[in-house]
């Protein structure tokens, strides 16, 4: 079977569009239809329905996608070892992190490590979910919940507490909190819906003042990130609980109620077993590591 034709159909099954695979194998939308035909035409079978909202898999397309995300897997690490022969680090290191500490605090950052290692190409795939690290669907992970993957290293990076936000136009408007009893003439931004948040009781701030048992305030406007809620707050929507590597990187959200602080979680650094070794994961690891020590003092 032709790596290159079975390449390009398990990069359109995998994002579900001939334009998303397009994209990311840097071809045209007809190069890819026709790679994906031939291959049907060589295995005669049918590997995807199509329809106006993209490609889903058959049951043989799904068999083959099963198994060639093993081979790609194993080549993705050929690349990688390969990389590293060479005597400086260099080469492709994709990161993969939720949207908001991808944004908002680690690319801010990612400057600094281009000055210390110019030949290393950082690609920051930033997604809410988790991606398949040990598939090698990203080198490395920085996530605010352990992995739940075998064969995979994490080391605990901090700790990270959360506090109270809101913008200067919704405190200009709504007057500053400095009291519980200052809460029941505010509004709310809140994470919605509530079964789906990466990190549990991310509505933390909802239940302030409350006593056990009561009934949660409403958030007056919800989003489905955490990144998506600070820009609701920086809207002037309400206030909002946020993690503080998100809000202490945005100065246009002002802390409140400096006594009160949410309920803290771990952020780890994840990688594969495969690249324990890697040149390029060696330097992130030790450029995060001592990022963090920056921030935290």
């Amino acid at each position: 079977m032709d790596w290159d034709k079975l390449k390009t159909f398990h990069a359109a099954a995998e994002v579900g569009s001939l334009t998303g695979a397009a994209e990311a194998l840097a071809l045209s939308q007809s190069a890819v239809s026709r790679q994906i035909s031939a291959l049907e035409g060589e295995l005669g079978v049918k590997l995807f329905h199509r329809h106006t909202r993209g490609l889903l898999l058959t049951e043989p397309g799904r068999v083959l996608f099963e198994a060639s995300k093993d081979v790609a897997g194993k080549i993705a690490l050929a690349e990688a070892n390969v990389l590293d022969c060479r005597d400086e680090p260099s080469g492709l290191l994709r990161v993969t992190a939720p949207t908001a500490m991808g944004a908002t605090w680690l690319a801010p950052r990612l400057a600094r490590f281009n000055a210390l290692y110019p030949h290393i190409r950082v690609r920051l795939l930033l997604v809410d979910h988790e991606l398949d690290i040990a598939n090698l669907e990203a080198d490395v992970a920085l996530r605010p919940w352990a992995a739940t993957q075998n064969d995979l290293i994490q080391r605990k990076l901090m700790v990270v507490d959360q506090h109270l936000y809101a913008s200067e136009a919704y405190l200009e408007r709504k007057g500053k909190v400095e009291s519980f009893d200052d809460l029941d003439r505010h509004d709310f931004v809140g994470y919605g819906p509530r079964n789906l948040a990466p990190i549990p009781n991310l509505n933390w701030h909802l239940d302030l003042g409350r006593e056990p048992g009561d009934k949660p305030r409403e958030a007056l406007a919800e989003a489905s990130t955490i990144h998506g809620m600070m820009r609701l707050a920086e809207a002037g929507l309400g206030l909002v609980g946020l993690p503080d590597y998100v809000a202490r990187e945005n100065d246009k959200l002002k802390r409140q109620f400096d006594t009160i602080e949410g309920p803290p979680f771990e952020v780890y650094l994840i990688f594969p077993e495969e690249l324990r070794a890697s040149r390029r994961v060696k330097a992130f690891r030790d450029f995060i590591m001592e990022e963090v020590k920056l921030w935290r003092e």
